[in-house]
């Protein structure tokens, strides 16, 4: 089995406390550490990929991106899923074969831009080029901005969500949706379903995947643990440096 089928697989016939948790490594040795913990995959987070290459969120260039995602997939033996944000402006056939070039089993695409939210029927036509142009050699999870957008009904997520499926998505990702609303998402979209969790806040994994949770995702969550106990350790050192 190839690794985008065993990926693939991960997101199926899983049980509802049991969603498929995916912690986000930032660069090669952050990947080495989760794989050796035991995770079936990996999928980065653009935030926290940004971060370790000296850029704010949304701003790396493409060549580094991709770069950066090639590394972390020559570090480990698991499958990688590569944050994308909004394809850097590429074509679609371009976009697949970059995902592919750097070892990428999945990918996230992003619905916003900086200017707002882009117009549903229009990504989709573009989300189902991707599809075309990848077959079943990517695993496409189609993010969804509404709630980070300040658009808070639920209903504008699932009607996204059916558009995005329709264009051939494998996975839907409505970032940042409260749990409150994860049963009625659930209800409403057909196939899996990417929830973003807070490391040592709000709702765990299994609480998540039973509240509709079919993977679990972190953003650069563990990225900014991780340097805040670096920061921890450093302001202890200076703290012992001769005045």
């Amino acid at each position: 089995m190839s690794h985008a089928a065993a990926f693939r697989a991960l997101h199926h016939g899983r049980a509802p406390d049991d969603p498929l948790v995916l912690p986000g490594p930032w660069d090669a040795a952050s990947a080495r550490v989760f794989a050796e913990a035991g995770f079936p995959a990996l999928a980065t987070p653009s935030a926290g990929v940004a971060a370790s290459l000296g850029y704010a969120d949304g701003s790396t260039p493409a060549d580094e991106m991709f770069a950066a995602v090639a590394r972390i997939v020559r570090a480990v033996d698991v499958p990688v899923s590569a944050d994308v944000e909004g394809g850097y402006g590429l074509a679609p056939k371009e976009l697949v074969e970059r995902l592919l070039e750097a070892g990428a089993v999945g990918c996230n695409l992003e619905d916003s831009t900086r200017a707002g939210l882009k117009d549903p029927a229009e990504h989709a036509e573009w989300l189902a080029g991707v599809r075309e142009a990848a077959g079943d050699r990517l695993f496409l999870n189609a993010r969804i901005d509404t709630f980070v957008r300040g658009v808070e009904d639920p209903g504008a997520a699932v009607g996204r969500a059916a558009a995005y499926v329709a264009a051939g998505a494998d996975c839907v990702y409505p970032i940042a949706a409260p749990a409150a609303v994860l049963p009625l998402l659930r209800a409403g979209i057909r196939g899996p379903v990417n929830v973003l969790a807070r490391p040592g806040q709000g709702p765990s994994p299994a609480v998540l995947g039973g509240l509709g949770a079919t993977r679990v995702t972190f953003g650069p969550g563990l990225q900014l643990h991780a340097e805040q106990a670096v920061r921890e350790n450093a302001e202890r050192l200076a703290a012992r440096l001769p005045r």
